[in-house]
């Protein structure tokens, strides 16, 4: 059963164009892995301003060998010091 994960990032301020930056370079190198279904990321359109990232993977194991990867891993690194609060990746199962 395909799996969806979703992470929200809230820049620190200043911070909003590297974070941007971060989370883009991560999407065609995920993109290519054979688990990864779908991943697209989004700006929220009213205050504060946030980011989203949206995946859809074939099961748990697939988002869990994305987690190791080194491009996944690096994305951990650089947005620690970019974001307000810690992010959380809420991993979610389509039930409608």
């Amino acid at each position: 059963m395909p799996i969806h994960v979703f992470v929200r990032f809230e820049p620190l301020p200043g911070k909003q164009t590297m974070l941007l930056a971060e989370l883009t370079r991560v999407l065609e190198p995920t993109r290519a892995e054979p688990g990864c279904i779908r991943i697209r990321l989004y700006e929220a359109t009213r205050s504060p301003l946030a980011f989203y990232i949206h995946s859809e993977w074939i099961d748990e194991q697939a988002f869990e060998a994305h987690a190791e990867l080194p491009h996944t891993q690096r994305l951990i690194a650089a947005v620690g010091e970019l974001i307000a609060h810690p992010s959380h990746a809420a991993r979610t199962k389509q039930i409608g």
